[in-house]
Parts: structure tokens; sequence; C-alpha cells
């Protein structure tokens, strides 16, 4: 438990150093005062909270002070880790198995958002798991992404179905999702295109992939998560709302928080959409993709240690 609550730490570094450095590390052992609760607020809507979320701590904050003049900063990022638990509630993706062999999940997202590299971190973490899993390369607009995929799978040895660039992408997910089910596999992932520049034709090309796994499966693609790049904040909000009324978003992603200090994008994008967050990107690592989790986050951003 310590030593996940420590990659929660780490990679959310930039955040808390962020908020700390702009209300002179209040989160310390100094008393708060209406100086300090200005950079306070400062701090979290630079670090994207939110208007809400944002009033919603100060608020807490100031009403704690009201009671007690000699309240500390350790108790005000106490309260805050309080507020951003009750906002997220409800926020964390369980990843429940299919009935039938292969659950699949379709990544979804923007180029860029490292929708192939958390393909294959989390490929590499159902197979440490102990289940097996077929990753799909059905991003065949860019020669970059299917090469990226296959050497991801000979690092981590993991089954890939791959075709050449430009190829059907959907001739490749059912390619992918046969070879799956004829051996069992637990999972099958499906790394999609991503040119939103051109929206109509990759909603259709997300649409006929779904339509060709369905008939394998009807209910597939069991989960269809986009992945989000936490480095742009609150603007992958409407980017989140195209690909949701497309195609029915079951979870998030959100990727690259260790090199952001916009880390508290998660709750805005959360409270916008309520899809729920299953993974976040902590680091480069394979094992760096962790399951989300409200109170490591909560307590990470807010620079409190884990009990």
């Amino acid at each position: 438990m310590f030593s996940i609550f420590k990659k929660f730490k780490d990679g959310l570094t930039k955040t808390f150093s962020a908020i700390a450095a702009k209300t002179s590390g209040l989160f310390g052992g100094r008393k708060i005062d209406a100086a300090s609760l200005d950079e306070l607020e400062e701090a979290l809507y630079t670090a994207d909270f939110g208007v809400e979320t944002t009033t919603e701590i100060l608020e807490e904050i100031k009403t704690a002070y009201r009671k007690d003049p000699e309240l500390k900063g350790q108790q005000a990022a106490q309260i805050g880790v309080t507020v951003l638990k009750r906002v997220l509630a409800g926020s964390e993706g369980k990843l429940v198995p299919a009935a039938n062999k292969p659950t699949v999940i379709a990544m979804i997202g923007v180029n860029g958002s490292g929708k192939t590299t958390t393909t294959a971190k989390l490929a590499h973490k159902f197979k440490e798991d102990g289940q097996t899993v077929v990753m799909a390369a059905c991003d065949t607009f860019r020669a970059a992404a299917v090469e990226q995929l296959k050497s991801w799978a000979d690092r981590l040895k993991i089954e890939i179905v791959a075709s050449h660039t430009g190829a059907d992408s959907a001739a490749v997910a059912f390619d992918a999702m046969q070879a799956a089910k004829a051996r069992g596999h637990d999972w099958l992932i499906v790394d999609t295109a991503g040119r939103l520049h051109t929206k109509a034709n990759l909603m259709e090309e997300l649409a006929k992939i779904r339509r060709v796994l369905q008939k394998t499966d009807p209910a597939a693609p069991h989960h269809r998560w986009l992945v989000v790049d936490g480095s742009l904040g609150s603007n992958s909000i409407e980017q989140a709302k195209v690909f949701h009324q497309s195609f029915g978003l079951t979870g998030l992603v959100v990727t690259k928080l260790d090199g952001t200090s916009r880390g508290g994008a998660i709750v805005g994008i959360y409270r916008q959409l309520k899809i729920p967050i299953y993974f976040i990107g902590l680091g480069e690592q394979p094992d760096d993709l962790q399951p989300f989790s409200i109170e490591n986050y909560s307590k990470a951003v807010f620079g409190i240690e884990a009990s």
C-alpha cells in the first residue's frame, strides 16, 4: 500500500510543489491568515481544480478558520483532502471482466494523448497479474503507432495483431478478436486511431470497429475508455464530450500527470462528465500506470502522508 502511495506522491509532485510554492509552504506548520487564503485560491486555480472545487475547499477552510483562528496549514490541507474525496466519490473505475472471454477494451483518444503507450502498459499489468492478453494495433493511419505498439509488444513479450499502414483498422480488430477468442485469452486491448481533425471519419472508423467486434460478441467492446493527456488540464473536457456523445465512453485514463502541475484537472473532468477514472499515468515505466485511487490522489496533491 505504501509503495503504491509513493507512486502517486512522486507522480503528482509537480502539482503539489506548484501549490506549495504559491502558498509559501502553507502546508507546513504555519498558521492560516487572510493572505494565505488568497495564495491558496490562486494556487488551486493554477493547479486546474476549477471554480467549483476551489470555492468548496476555500469555504470549508474559512469556516474552520472562523471557529479556530489558530488553524494551521496542515489542517487546511486535510480539509482539502476531505473535500476532494467527497467530490470524487464514485469516480474509481472497477474493472469487471465480461461473462465471455475475451473482455474487450477499446482505447480511444486524440493523437498524442498517450493512447498507444497506455495500451501497452495496461497489457503489461494484466500479464503481471497472471492473465492472458492480446493487443490490436488498429491505429493503422499512423505508421509510428503500429511500430510503437510492436516495439512495446517485443519488449514486454505480449501478443499483438497488426497489419501494414493504411490497412482496414476494423479488419485488424476482427482478426485480433478471432485470435483472442480461439486462444481463450482473458483480454483484448484495441488501440484505435485518434485524428480528431477529421472527426467524422474518425467516429465512423470507431463505429465500424465496434460493429466488427460485435459480430463475435454483441457486448463488445465491453469497455470504451478515453485516454486524456493530463497536461492539457480542463481543456480536455470538450474533447471528452465529443467522444462521449459519439461512442458512449465507459471510463477514463488520465496520462502524463507526472509532467504537469495541473493535476487538479482530474476533478474538473469527473465533475463535468461523471465518467469513472480507471487508471492514471504517473511516469514512463510500465508499472507507472496505476488504478485510480481517490484516497491516494487526494492526499498526494495536498502533501498529506499515507496513514
